[in-house]
């Protein structure tokens, strides 16, 4: 292997590796192309050199960073949920491309990532009325990172540029505390909806701790109302378009949920009144039918649940989702493990329930200082008397 560099004007190199093919033993040449002084082509030069000696050589290519988007998009469709894809496709095309789409994939550098972050975060809206929030292009990275290690294993980059940056670099996002609702505020709302259809979806949210997705798609056949328990299994989606898909449950693991008494009792009541409602319409219901449902007998789409309950919580100030949150904050309050809450809420790991909630055990850190203190000192104050 051979190389060589020559100058095409000033400030503007042609670097020519040089080799023979091992089947023909004929001499082949591949070209570069270098902007620089002549001391830092040199070192480009052997820098390639160095790449085709090891195996790591890429084949120059003018594939643009939004062509390789579309590539990948196409590629990952079939292994992720619609609604999962449709993200996916909105950052990089509508967000990352208008940045980075016109950059030559395997010329792409940390540095330009960097400064495509700093972009969206001044100016990066669609509709020009300022930047980006850190979490969106959080969101950002997180896509570009693992599309660009799709790169990288199908040879088209020798090395993930996004891997590169430090979290320094990195659009840093502030965690806000999340908001709950306390047990008298929790038992006033419920007590306000008990005449409405969102009461079911507000008992399975506060007092079970489920998504909004996995209220939607819950079917009777996964309640065990005499073992008080429920299993999660599957998860309702719905894109952007209105389309409305079932999936399993977050992460892939099902989990099952113990039941409070209360739960059982008001879902028992609920499976008769929605019996008889059903039967009413001319239809025989079974343990296949959703423990939610419309009026008609329907399936409840995800953002109507949404829509509906948001708009009954208003007086206090939460969401459908900070009745999880409630959930998680009544069981810490009362000293429940957090793995036991980890467990509930179907957190992948302990890590991201602790992170997540740990401003609502401010006393730990205290109980934790006592025990410690508790332990040394009757340590010491046996020693002294051992010693006495």
């Amino acid at each position: 292997m051979k190389g060589h560099i020559r100058e095409r004007s000033p400030g503007h190199w042609a670097i020519v590796l040089e080799q023979r093919d091992p089947a023909t033993g004929k001499r082949k040449r591949k070209w570069h192309s270098f902007k620089g002084t002549k001391r830092q082509a040199q070192d480009e030069c052997a820098r390639l050199i160095t790449e085709v000696k090891a195996g790591d050589y890429i084949e120059p290519s003018k594939l643009t960073l939004a062509e390789f988007f579309d590539r990948w998009l196409k590629h990952i469709k079939p292994n992720v949920s619609k609604r999962t894809h449709e993200r996916y496709s909105d950052l990089l095309t509508k967000n990352l491309a208008p940045l980075l789409g016109a950059k030559i994939l395997s010329k792409l550098q940390p540095i330009d990532i960097s400064g495509a972050y700093a972009t969206a975060i001044e100016s990066g809206r669609r509709d020009g009325k300022g930047g980006l929030s850190p979490r969106t292009v959080h969101h950002m990275h997180r896509v570009l990172h693992t599309s660009l290690n799709q790169a990288e294993r199908w040879k088209l980059i020798a090395r993930n540029p996004a891997a590169l940056l430090e979290k320094r670099d990195r659009p840093k996002i502030e965690r806000k505390p999340v908001r709950t609702i306390d047990a008298p505020a929790t038992a006033a709302a419920l007590d306000a909806a008990r005449e409405r259809r969102l009461f079911i979806p507000l008992v399975l949210g506060v007092l079970c701790g489920l998504r909004r997705g996995e209220i939607t798609a819950l079917r009777w056949r996964s309640i065990d109302l005499d073992n008080a328990q429920l299993a999660v299994v599957a998860s309702t989606e719905q894109t952007d378009a209105g389309e409305v898909s079932e999936k399993e449950a977050k992460s892939g693991r099902a989990r099952t949920v113990a039941l409070p008494a209360m739960a059982v009792e008001e879902l028992r009541r609920w499976r008769v009144a929605q019996a008889q409602e059903l039967l009413r319409l001319g239809v025989r219901p079974d343990d296949d039918w959703h423990v939610v449902t419309q009026a008609d007998g329907s399936s409840l789409r995800p953002r109507s649940l949404t829509h509906s309950v948001s708009d009954f919580l208003k007086e206090w100030r939460v969401t459908l989702h900070s009745l999880r949150h409630s959930h998680a904050s009544h069981m810490l309050a009362s000293k429940v493990h957090p793995k036991v809450v980890q467990e509930r809420l179907g957190h992948s790991s302990i890590a991201i329930t602790m992170d997540i909630y740990s401003h609502l055990m401010p006393n730990m850190q205290g109980e934790a200082a006592a025990a410690v203190d508790g332990v040394l000192r009757a340590a010491i104050n046996k020693r002294t008397d051992d010693v006495g």
